[in-house]
């Protein structure tokens, strides 16, 4: 018997529980829905604050996504110009392998290559042999710094560079080279002119090449373009005498895998002599430009948070002025300090969603707009080509927003809201008499 009473006891207890949360949430949408009347009564202040949460919002959505495509455009042109997402060297190779390069090749022969050739989110693996050497025609000598590539497996990798005249490396002309176009013009040569390649053997022999120039391309480097060339990868091995591979460079699904794709190869290969090498420890630019350009959005999201709370507060201490006489009378007819605080601290938080919300759309409409006409921007510092710039809006951007926004005029109601609910009842009901 004492055990049904325990069980009964409990139940009710639960139920009166559950009966007074259920109040309690419908007392809070209550008291919004009169703090929503209060916003559209007093239309015109309220407008004045919707005003000044749209605008600061549009602004950092335009400012922030122009600067989430600069982070985008850099980061994909990097990986797409040849950088890949991936590096697969030999363990050593980053630290060591300037200075000896040859110490440090990859055969292609590896058994754990084949099991990194069929990981789940590879989608392309391109061997690469790094050289360097001198370069002639006639009486014209410079040097260069050269790579041999598989032509078809680099075509996926280096999307980004632009053949400006000739043709691409092709698997069918193992003799045919192509030249940075900075290089081609350093030399006085241009397609289909014949040149020699001269490099250093793996065992300190001068090893030479006729080869023919089958191309003249440029990418995002200008320094790079005046002293790089590009040679089918038999070629390469021929020259150094050499059957194995500085580096492989992983070309993945999606740039977001490119950290849980490092992480389990790293599992998979530990005991191997393979390290794996992202993208993003090896872009030493962007993650400087990044960090920059990140710090000067933080200081814009300060600046629009300071304008959106000086004005929302401005806005609300005119309205517990003009409002004295009306909370007085509400606090003498028995509503508690609690409720008209939560009720200014509600029409606050009105004024956020109705400015966000609409900042959004503006912002999302502009940004579309720029995007399609473009911004045209000059080239970098050490590249040679233009571009045209967009606006980038993602999730995390467009929730960060409206959280500036909602955050932002919450705080700003925040006082005025206490000082409304600070009322002595006697001095409210005699305001302005």
């Amino acid at each position: 018997m004492t055990g049904k009473l325990d069980a009964l006891s409990r139940l009710t207890l639960i139920a009166i529980v559950q009966r007074a949360a259920a109040i309690s949430w419908h007392g809070l949408w209550l008291e919004y829905l009169t703090a929503f009347r209060n916003i559209v009564r007093q239309y015109r202040r309220s407008l004045l604050g919707v005003a000044a949460v749209a605008v600061g919002v549009v602004c950092l959505l335009l400012a922030a996504g122009f600067i989430e495509w600069v982070f985008w455009a850099t980061r994909e042109g990097a990986i797409q110009n040849g950088l890949g997402h991936i590096h697969v060297v030999k363990s050593g190779f980053m630290d060591k392998g300037q200075a000896d390069p040859m110490r440090f090749l990859l055969s292609a022969s590896t058994p754990e290559l084949n099991q990194v050739r069929a990981f789940p989110t590879v989608r392309t693996v391109a061997p690469r042999l790094s050289f360097n050497g001198m370069i002639s025609r006639g009486e014209a000598t410079v040097s260069f710094i050269g790579e041999g590539v598989d032509p078809d497996a680099e075509a996926v990798v280096s999307r980004a560079m632009n053949v400006s005249a000739g043709q691409a490396l092709s698997s069918s002309a193992p003799n045919e080279i192509v030249l940075g176009r900075g290089l081609a013009d350093n030399l006085g040569v241009g397609v289909g002119d014949k040149v020699v390649l001269l490099a250093t053997t793996r065992s300190g022999s001068i090893s030479g090449a006729d080869c023919k120039v089958r191309g003249l391309f440029t990418s995002v480097s200008k320094a790079y373009d005046d002293s790089a060339l590009r040679v089918p990868l038999p070629l390469a091995h021929r020259l150094l005498k050499v059957g194995a591979n500085h580096r492989y460079i992983l070309v993945l699904d999606d740039t977001a895998q490119t950290a849980s794709t490092t992480l389990a190869l790293r599992k998979q290969f530990g005991g191997s002599e393979m390290e794996f090498i992202p993208w993003y420890d090896m872009a030493d630019f962007y993650n400087k430009t990044a960090a920059l350009l990140s710090k000067q959005i933080g200081v814009v999201e300060l600046i629009i948070a300071v304008i959106i709370i000086l004005s929302i507060s401005n806005t609300m201490m005119m309205s517990v002025m003009e409002r004295t006489a009306e909370i007085g009378t509400c606090l003498a007819l028995g509503r508690q300090r609690g409720q008209v605080l939560r009720q200014f601290v509600f029409e606050g938080l009105t004024v956020g969603l109705i400015g966000g919300g609409l900042g959004l759309t503006v912002g999302g409409l502009l940004a579309l707009l720029i995007s399609y006409v473009g911004i045209p921007m000059p080239p970098p510092p050490g590249m040679s080509e233009a571009y045209r710039g967009e606006i980038l809006l993602t999730a995390p951007l467009v929730a960060e927003a409206l959280l500036l926004a909602v955050g932002t005029t919450c705080l700003a109601s925040l006082y005025p809201a206490w000082k409304a609910s600070r009322l002595e009842v006697v001095d409210a009901l005699r305001h302005n008499r």
